[in-house]
């Protein structure tokens, strides 16, 4: 095999702390070298690479237009190697990781009640979860599970429904108190709140009532359903959300439905791995509790 020059990890620290301080002397006494030190690897550097990364103009110190584009790639080089540095360090010989990934509401407000008990029957695994707001590729982050909201096909992954969604709007008591709607199409001249994945909710939950409307797409947009809730129970809006995210805060009166009216979409929550880990002991583990929960515990407002 032909060995292969690439730059060395103190190079690129070198570079890394030279462009976030933009001084090679603040950089050395980072990394406890000396300025001479910093400025001969970002030398290296610039030649290994065939571009100059930096430029001075009045004794400052400035990013090229190739230096810019290389700093985030070194960033995402030097947070992979202390990832993988960390789980090895945390590595305790008598167990395996689990990596799990989650829409972070389905995560706050169903799987993380259920994840205890498998924890408990399941010594031996170690959880790693992370937040996703959007299918993604499991592979190329490293994923062994995920939790999808969609049509329930995707390349190279297992499928496993969990469960049908039914969308309701809901509003603070007091909001809805002093608008007093009468009809589903009162509720757009109220502000509405929209999840950015789904920019058209509001739009098919009028339609679907045959209600047509220009401020259906109008309002503002949150990035998780948690926040959109939080919003809501706040008096700053009306939220379209999955009826079994808010089942506990409409029991208990923080909030109330807006319209009785109910759209089911024709998309669900699934339980999704590539298919060439399906044979793995803690993906068929994991797989098996999470159904078998889903099953138990289909949460009102749902099907499966």
């Amino acid at each position: 095999m032909t060995a292969r020059h690439l730059p060395s990890t103190i190079t690129m620290q070198c570079f890394e702390a030279a462009a976030r301080h933009m001084s090679f002397t603040r950089a050395a006494d980072e990394l406890s070298i000396t300025q001479s030190a910093v400025s001969k690897q970002v030398a290296q550097l610039e030649a290994y690479l065939q571009h100059k990364l930096f430029r001075r103009v009045r004794r400052t110190l400035i990013l090229t237009p190739e230096g810019s584009l290389y700093l985030t790639e070194v960033r995402k080089i030097l947070a992979q190697i202390e990832m993988s540095a960390n789980t090895i360090m945390t590595y305790s010989g008598q167990g395996e990781v689990l990596r799990v990934a989650c829409l972070p509401t389905f995560g706050a407000r169903w799987l993380a009640r259920q994840l205890p008990d498998f924890l408990d029957t399941n010594p031996h695994i170690d959880l790693s979860v992370r937040d996703h707001v959007e299918a993604f590729d499991l592979d190329q982050e490293d994923i062994d599970v995920a939790i999808f909201h969609g049509h329930g096909s995707w390349p190279n992954l297992e499928c496993h429904k969990l469960f049908d969604e039914e969308v309701v709007a809901v509003g603070a008591p007091d909001y809805l108190a002093r608008r007093h709607p009468t009809s589903a199409a009162d509720l757009a001249e109220c502000r509405l709140l929209h999840l950015s994945t789904r920019p058209d909710a509001w739009h098919r939950w009028f339609a679907d009532q045959g209600i047509t409307t220009e401020r259906s797409y109008h309002g503002t947009r949150f990035e998780t359903f948690q926040m959109l809730i939080r919003t809501a129970m706040s008096g700053g809006g009306l939220a379209l959300v999955p009826r079994f995210f808010v089942d506990a805060e409409l029991a208990e009166g923080r909030l109330s439905l807006a319209w009785p009216h109910v759209l089911k979409g024709p998309d669900a929550y699934y339980l999704v791995h590539p298919e060439h880990l399906g044979e793995l002991s803690r993906v068929r583990r994991f797989v098996a509790h999470v159904l078998a929960c889903a099953e138990a515990d289909t949460p009102a407002g749902t099907s499966r």
